[in-house]
């Protein structure tokens, strides 16, 4: 067997700043639109939701953003995160593939999430709020938001998308821990919930209708901002760290990704890995290919359309270019609940639509195979969620041994399994199933889909 080798940065050297992507765009993307006036929305539009700093983040164009020393500070208990090589994964498989990921599940919430939940919740203090409203599918971003805000001291509201607010308690358990409140959403605390409720009781939830309860509750308050988990630019900023880091490492490891692969919902982890090695390659660096790994019961970007569409299923949020499955879709209810969000970041469509990354989509038995065997031989159990990169990296390094190629292939390993037990119960029990969604409702969602002149 091979030696487990691990790179490890001294904390001095976390990253001072996030790396902004849309600084080196070879097209800008589509402006985010007002679903009244079709027109691009200003900071006013979006001083409700967000403080002004994040605001501004949302639409900066300057390569570099500066990373607060209190933000900094609290990143130290957890990074730089370490890099590993997979070399028993690599001789398991017979690849001649060198295999490395960048382990994120050593957050106190065990996940990626952190990255953007400290920045947000340290910005909404700034800015004087008391109070943050937000939604999370498995519960990563929930109980990262909750930590964040016991650390800030604001309070934090969660609903929780009812599917995995059933499969996941230990996550609800761990919000609560942190002192926040949890929700099943749909629920009977807004107005929205109420009446999806009423149309069906036995709703599972989506991510598209728990943004729109905690927006609700957000826009009702003086005092309460919204803080998303994914899908925004300030968050795949934020998240930017990751890949930052992973040059250091990789660096340190004397080689550098031909292949880099992430799991995508929403966009955000893939987006950390990805972005800093994207953009060193449209500065003329080297340009490995970049792969998003999507579930087939929510394929977004392989089966979505690339347009405007609203980011919630109440439509009260402004209209994005995104790929998109239709703000009223409701994906089948699998495990990997983060990735359960009808539309993709607009940046990560962006870059699809640009050619600068490819997309592919694995079902959710195969993508628990690669968990397995990747925890029996690195001994990580990964989160549902990441399952779908280590498919991803699987396949890559499977390819590799087909060609006779020595690749070097880096993915993120997001978060940990470690809350996830009953779903790798059901997969032990050979009760773990592949989810489909309905083609007649997915038709439906996209022919409802704004109606945006073409000069937009």
């Amino acid at each position: 067997m091979g030696s487990q080798t691990k790179y490890l940065l001294d904390e001095s050297r976390i990253p001072k700043r996030w790396y902004n992507i849309q600084a080196d765009l070879p097209r800008p993307m589509a402006p985010v639109l007002h679903p009244g006036t079709m027109q691009p929305v200003g900071p006013d539009d979006l001083a409700p939701l967000f403080p002004m700093e994040l605001i501004m983040q949302e639409v900066t164009t300057e390569r570099e953003v500066e990373i607060p020393e209190p933000v900094r500070d609290i990143y130290r208990l957890w990074r730089p995160s370490p890099l590993f090589r997979a070399h028993r994964l690599e001789k398991a498989l017979g690849t001649p593939a060198k295999i490395f990921y960048k382990y994120e599940g050593v957050s106190p919430a065990g996940s990626h999430k952190p990255n953007t939940a400290v920045a947000q919740a340290f910005y909404n203090r700034e800015a004087g709020i008391k109070r943050l409203a937000t939604e999370t599918g498995a519960g990563q971003w929930g109980s990262s938001l909750a930590y964040a805000g016991a650390l800030f001291g604001i309070d934090v509201t969660v609903f929780q998308v009812r599917v995995s607010y059933d499969q996941k308690p230990y996550r609800r358990a761990l919000m609560e821990s942190y002192g926040a409140r949890c929700l099943p959403s749909p629920s009977t605390e807004t107005e929205y919930g109420r009446a999806v409720l009423e149309k069906r009781p036995d709703h599972p939830g989506s991510l598209g209708i728990a943004i729109s309860e905690a927006v609700e509750v957000a826009v009702k308050r003086d005092d309460t901002k919204y803080a998303l988990g994914s899908v925004l630019n300030h968050v795949l900023l934020h998240q930017t760290i990751v890949g930052l880091e992973a040059m250091e490492q990789m660096k340190m490891a004397d080689t550098w990704p031909d292949v880099i692969v992430g799991c995508t919902g929403g966009g955000s982890n893939f987006a950390g890995i990805a972005f800093p090695f994207i953009g060193e390659g449209l500065r003329g660096g080297a340009k490995p290919r970049v792969v998003a790994v999507e579930p087939a019961a929510c394929p977004s970007l392989t089966r979505g359309r690339f347009a405007y569409d609203f980011g919630d299923t109440a439509h009260m949020t402004p209209l994005t270019k995104m790929h998109t499955l239709g703000s009223t879709f409701t994906p089948p209810g699998f495990h990997a609940g983060g990735l359960r969000y009808h539309g993709m970041a607009p940046l990560v469509s962006h870059l699809l639509d640009l050619g600068l990354i490819d997309a592919v989509a694995y079902q959710q038995v195969e993508c628990f195979d690669a968990g397995i065997q990747f925890a029996r031989t690195e001994g990580i159990l990964p989160a549902p969620e990441a399952n779908h990169a280590v498919k991803g990296a699987i396949e890559e390094a499977l390819r590799c041994k087909r060609e006779g190629r020595s690749e070097t292939i880096l993915f993120n390993l997001c978060g940990h399994g470690h809350f996830d037990m009953a779903a790798y119960m059901s997969y032990s029990a050979g009760e773990l199933t592949n989810q489909s969604y309905s083609e007649e409702e997915l038709a439906m969602a996209l022919a409802g889909l704004p109606s945006v002149p073409e000069t937009s």
